[in-house]
């Protein structure tokens, strides 16, 4: 199956000339600053992101949902802050506003809350996974790891809408991966968009490497283990519910693992996808 129109497709073509695209998400940069001057405080991070009503409130369901599990009630931003620390307040920041910016697709060719609600899934998994082999990166960037790792998919279906359905027909019609469809059809596949799109957002290290190497196991450089754990997470969400296994986890942590995601997710879901 030859495609014409794609023999000079690149990734920076599919990124220019598209102002949402380009257009990275303000208030995270914002908070990035706060915290990295020593004379800014908790009161100059709340200012900014209340300057957002919408997505203060947001925030605040999220900090006292099943995500954070904390004692008592947070009913302000300044509080939230305190309670969950600047950076994971910032990484909740984030995931709230890619999935706002992505909240829909022209012509209804992607069911969006199907994809976020596998996202969250992957990203909880992603969390959960990284806690249980306690690794030393930290398990909110590891969540937004998770939550990201598909969002070239989401390019393709906004840029190239005939050639990403192409690539669902594909797949569907002889059984090949999608990865390897999108490069029969598109040129290049979606992890290696996701990961450009994040470089041109100027997101931290941690999630462009983790899109870069998802397809490449024997990666080992650094957040290797980041991006096995969001590759592992992915697999286990396809994995039959009657039937999940992960090497290296016993049946039993496997199985509690997924009771904690389970309990999480529809809580946690709707407000990050709300109906």
């Amino acid at each position: 199956m030859n495609h014409t129109v794609t023999d000079k497709l690149t990734i920076p073509d599919l990124l220019s000339g598209d102002t949402q695209l380009a257009t990275p998400p303000n208030i995270y940069f914002e908070l990035q600053k706060v915290i990295d001057d020593p004379n800014k405080s908790l009161s100059d991070a709340s200012l900014i992101i209340e300057k957002d009503p919408g997505l203060s409130i947001r925030l605040l369901k999220l900090v006292n949902s099943a995500f954070f599990g904390l004692p008592g009630t947070c009913a302000t931003i300044n509080k939230a802050i305190s309670m969950v620390g600047f950076k994971e307040l910032q990484n909740l920041v984030l995931a709230t506003l890619v999935i706002e910016k992505f909240s829909s697709m022209p012509g209804g060719l992607l069911s969006m809350r199907d994809f976020w609600a596998k996202s969250v899934r992957c990203a909880l998994y992603s969390k959960e996974l990284g806690r249980y082999w306690e690794i030393r990166e930290d398990l909110d960037a590891v969540f937004i790891c998770g939550l990201l790792h598909d969002i070239g998919q989401l390019v393709f279906y906004r840029r190239v809408p005939v050639l990403a359905r192409e690539v669902g027909l594909l797949v569907d019609a002889n059984g090949i991966n999608d990865v390897q469809a999108e490069i029969n059809i598109i040129g290049f596949d979606h992890y290696q968009t996701g990961a450009e799109l994040a470089r041109l957002w100027k997101l931290p290290e941690i999630i462009i490497t983790s899109l870069a190497q998802h397809r490449f196991p024997e990666f080992s450089g650094d957040y290797a283990k980041t991006a096995e754990i969001v590759r592992i997470a992915s697999q286990l969400n396809k994995m039959p519910a009657e039937d999940p296994f992960v090497d290296g986890i016993s049946a039993e942590d496997l199985s509690q693992i997924i009771d904690k995601v389970h309990d999480q997710f529809e809580q946690i879901f709707n407000v990050f996808y709300p109906s």
